[in-house]
């Protein structure tokens, strides 16, 4: 018996997702103006994964003491550094997407956790390459994998039916922005195509217990493209990061229903393909044997992972009027605050001077304890004078120009031990249930901006 179809004209915002029965020129909810676009929408009686798994199961209400805690085993996807981000590896039936920069680097990690993982039976749809393009790719990366099965589709009705006939373990979709269902009558990549795909994906995760990784685009602001809800939809959100001109890759989480939304991996982009870097610290520091003005070193800490990194300063002198501030990698109204505290609370004039900062190896960083390195190595570029390279640093700055605790302070210090590092300064208040005779490194307890000064310049 043929299903009926309910058909009917709705307006969708192209930023947002919003929907609205008429064309309004600015978007109440995100403001954009001129972003409706009118599309007909088909909505269906019977479900298009219907016949994939057999008659739908059925939930009734349950006692929350009736509900089993126990966790599912997660896939290994054999990479320690995505394992690290989503938790401990995939979970069965969750729905991963991962977005981030045209060419950063987002097809080459899907097709590598498709090829590693060997003991699966994984589908690989690409809506936007050939299959000899990606057999191209793989050939790069220099993995094979008899399990893993290649297939150029763009309809969802076609991909449920290769999903049947091949009864994968793992699907990955790149990208969710090509897919299209015909019971939308839309062009790919629209508001309501990406909800409507982006929903029967999510139906057939939770239904079959089969993870699911999508790829998304991003807009020119650095946001999901699609409809907000895309996001909501999602178990989890990853966020590949970095500069095409450095060779490192950062894999953030940005939701995550199974794990903790700040942990941190790092890839390093290779000829063939993405390497996992286990050990930041070594690669995130220069090697440079003689000590430089404005260069300090601080120990951060990213989730539960403790590195090392480097920031650079530059203070000149004012060329023209007004003085530059100019900040990578680091937030440039934290840095204006911190030099404030420099001229208000240590007495170093600093307003008629451009400073320009930034951490070594082209990652961000938001951890506040590298506070004290930043306007040690402000301070060690406009007097000139270098700051040793075997101290380090972390503390955070408060606006009274005092030195605030920081977490995890035992294992910034064994970090720092563990790279030959001799001096560490950390704050005074860190000293509480601190051991400090299990380390050999010199520890420096300070409270105030001007001891450090002091005890480096003296």
């Amino acid at each position: 018996m043929a299903t009926k179809a309910k058909t009917k004209s709705a307006w969708f915002c192209q930023s947002c997702g919003v929907e609205s029965t008429k064309w309004v020129g600015k978007c109440p909810s995100c403001g954009e103006w001129n972003s409706f676009v009118e599309e007909v929408v088909v909505k269906s009686t019977a479900s298009t994964i219907a016949g994939i798994n057999g008659q739908s199961k059925k939930n009734k209400p349950q006692k929350i003491s009736e509900i089993s805690s126990s966790e599912a085993s997660r896939f290994d996807t054999k990479n320690g550094e995505l394992n690290r981000v989503l938790g401990g590896g995939l979970v069965p039936g969750s729905l991963i997407l991962i977005g981030g920069e045209p060419g950063i680097g987002k097809s080459t990690l899907a097709l590598q956790i498709a090829l590693n993982l060997k003991n699966y039976t994984t589908l690989y749809v690409s809506g936007e390459e050939s299959a000899q393009q990606i057999k191209l790719r793989g050939n790069r990366i220099n993995s094979d994998n008899e399990n893993c099965l290649i297939v150029s589709e763009t309809s969802m009705e076609n991909i449920f039916s290769h999903v049947k006939n091949t009864t994968p373990d793992i699907i990955v979709i790149d990208s969710i922005q090509t897919l299209a269902t015909e019971s939308i009558e839309a062009g790919p990549g629209s508001v309501s195509q990406i909800r409507e795909c982006t929903s029967q994906l999510l139906r057939f995760a939770k239904e079959s217990s089969t993870p699911v990784i999508l790829i998304g685009h991003i807009t020119k602001d650095g946001n999901l493209a699609g409809p907000k809800i895309l996001e909501h939809m999602v178990d989890t959100v990853l966020q590949f990061e970095g500069d095409q001109n450095h060779m490192y890759r950062i894999l953030r989480s940005t939701k995550n229903r199974f794990g903790s939304t700040s942990e941190m991996g790092i890839y390093e982009m290779q000829h063939n393909g993405l390497r996992e870097v286990s050990n930041p610290s070594e690669l995130l520091l220069s090697h440079e044997d003689e000590s430089l003005s404005g260069v300090t070193i601080s120990a951060s800490i990213e989730g539960m992972r403790p590195f090392l990194i480097e920031i650079q300063a530059l203070v000149s002198s004012a060329a023209y009027g007004t003085p530059q501030r100019s900040s990578t990698g680091f937030d440039l109204r934290r840095l204006n605050m911190l030099l404030a505290v420099l001229e208000k609370r240590a007495g170093f004039k600093l307003s008629t001077k451009d400073v320009f900062l930034n951490i070594a190896g082209g990652i961000k960083v938001n951890d506040p304890a590298i506070d004290l390195a930043v306007i040690l190595a402000v301070l060690s570029s406009s007097t000139d004078i270098s700051i040793p390279k075997e101290v380090c640093f972390s503390g955070e700055i408060g606006l009274s120009g005092e030195i605030r605790p920081v977490s995890r302070i035992d294992q910034r210090i064994s970090e720092a031990e563990k790279l030959g590092f001799k001096q560490i300064f950390i704050p005074k208040h860190n000293s509480k249930g601190l051991d400090t005779s299990k380390f050999k490194i010199k520890i420096h307890l300070v409270s105030k901006v001007g001891e450090v000064f002091q005890t480096l310049f003296r």
